[in-house]
């Protein structure tokens, strides 16, 4: 075994979870649940599969070499085979440990060494750099540049799948949620915590049945922030006091997953100050990948030698909720616009893709198709296949394209078979992903990808009026 595989080795035998190594009964339910099982039929390619790998080099029976890594690699992330598992094997944590110990012992390649530093290290956490990026994206759209790149063939430059990519790109304003609230017009106040940082209070339409805190992501509010906007005219109208901490930062979730673990718990310790400031009954998400990790703050600060902190984290995970959670369980109803409206021949086809990590960590799935189902003049189309991921994973439809594409391909397939107009999804790497998919399959001009929020906010009443 060479140098750098021995120091990995030993990385992961510190590193793993040995009960949920031990605790795989390699019975196979997982891999019926599993996106590259079912693609390749190649066992190292399962969960069971990719533990038993683990345990392997665990026990020194294998060295992790390229092979090792590149099922590693593969692996979505889905954790769709968590609630397959009889055995409750918490293979999410496994799969984070050992991107982890490769990260930390198995240096990349210099060219992914600088766009990882970049982005997980330069950009995300810093909202500043984030709105700077909205601003480019904004002017790029809006000045011409982007009408002349596509019609002078520089896009062609690239490959095929990031043309795709850029085609699906949503129009993006330069500004984020509080920005575009008060430029609105719309109700709020400024408050100030004890510790001196700023929160953006907006009082509920109506009787108030609780305070909640609103993640914004930085995705979600660099390129989705209208979205943003009408969560929170959701919330508002369902009788929800938002609060917004300024001191909020990005989630963490594209550090964990890439295996940054130090910089994951370090975004997790402020959030988790911040909105412990504000003093809130509930923390709102509206992107399934964020509130998975958000939900699992917990278990990231288990370690942390800070107590208070640790037990901080316990209550944070606790009070987080994705939106729909919030409106159909916890608010006051919504009234939808089309009252009288409802028939099947004068009803829109939708259909709903679940987001991986709302359905498989926050175990949320019925609640965004009961709300769409209770609205009159909409009739919800089941997609087959709507738990299998859609391959966008965070960064993987750019790591790992044939794979990502092969996933998307086969989901537009069975959208086509739903014959639905309208794909709602809840989280911002499906969406796009979903956009990218409708680009492939020529459906632009038929079908329609948006995210829950936006979806509901053209069907209920709300105080909160957009020109």
């Amino acid at each position: 075994m060479n140098s750098t595989h021995e120091k990995l080795a030993q990385s992961l035998k510190l590193t793993l979870d040995e009960d949920q190594l031990t605790n795989c009964m390699r019975c196979g339910f997982c891999q019926t649940a599993c996106p590259t099982f079912i693609e390749t039929g190649l066992e190292a390619a399962s969960p069971r599969g990719r533990i038993a790998l683990m345990k392997a080099v665990v026990d020194g029976l294998m060295e992790p070499d390229e092979s090792f890594r590149s099922q590693m690699d593969l692996c979505l992330g889905c954790r769709a085979c968590e609630p397959a598992c009889p055995s409750d094997v918490k293979y999410g944590q496994l799969i984070e440990q050992t991107r982890a110990a490769i990260a930390a012992e198995k240096p990349y390649s210099m060219p992914v060494r600088i766009v990882r530093k970049t982005f997980l290290q330069g950009v995300f956490p810093h909202r500043r750099r984030l709105k700077l990026i909205g601003k480019t994206l904004s002017f790029y759209q809006k000045s011409g540049l982007q009408k002349f790149a596509r019609n002078s063939g520089a896009m062609k430059l690239f490959p095929d799948h990031l043309q795709q990519l850029e085609q699906a790109l949503p129009d993006v304003s330069g500004d984020g949620l509080e920005e575009l609230w008060s430029k609105a017009g719309f109700p709020y106040r400024r408050e100030t915590t004890d510790s001196g940082s700023g929160l953006m209070v907006i009082p509920a339409a109506g009787d108030t049945v609780g305070r909640v805190g609103m993640f914004r992501g930085c995705i979600m509010d660099v390129m989705f922030a209208p979205t943003n906007v009408n969560t929170v005219r959701l919330l508002r109208q369902a009788g929800f006091e938002i609060v917004i901490p300024e001191e909020q930062v990005c989630c963490g979730a594209l550090h964990a997953h890439a295996g940054e673990m130090g910089d994951a718990k370090q975004l997790a310790g402020r959030n988790i100050w911040a909105f412990g400031e504000a003093n809130v009954d509930y923390i709102a998400s509206n992107a399934g990948g964020c509130g998975a990790l958000l939900k699992e703050y917990d278990h990231l600060m288990r370690a942390e030698p800070d107590e208070r902190l640790s037990q901080a984290a316990v209550r944070f995970a606790d009070q987080v909720k994705d939106i729909s959670e919030l409106l159909h369980n916890l608010g006051r109803p919504l009234e939808p616009i089309h009252a009288e409206a409802g028939k099947d021949d004068a009803a829109v086809a939708v259909t709903y893709q679940d987001s991986c990590h709302l359905r498989n960590v926050m175990r949320v799935q019925e609640e965004p198709r009961q709300l769409m189902s209770q609205l009159p003049g909409v009739q919800l189309c089941e997609l087959q296949g709507a738990e299998v991921c859609c391959g966008s994973a965070g960064i993987y439809n750019l790591t790992q394209t044939e794979m990502s594409t092969t996933l998307l391909d086969h989901k537009m397939e069975h959208v086509e078979a739903t014959g639905a107009k309208v794909i709602v999804t809840s989280n911002p790497g499906c969406l796009l992903q979903m956009k990218w998919g409708i680009e492939r399959a020529g459906l632009q001009n038929g079908v329609e990808a948006v995210h829950l929020a936006d979806f509901l906010a053209k069907q209920v009443r709300m105080e909160d009026q957009l020109d």
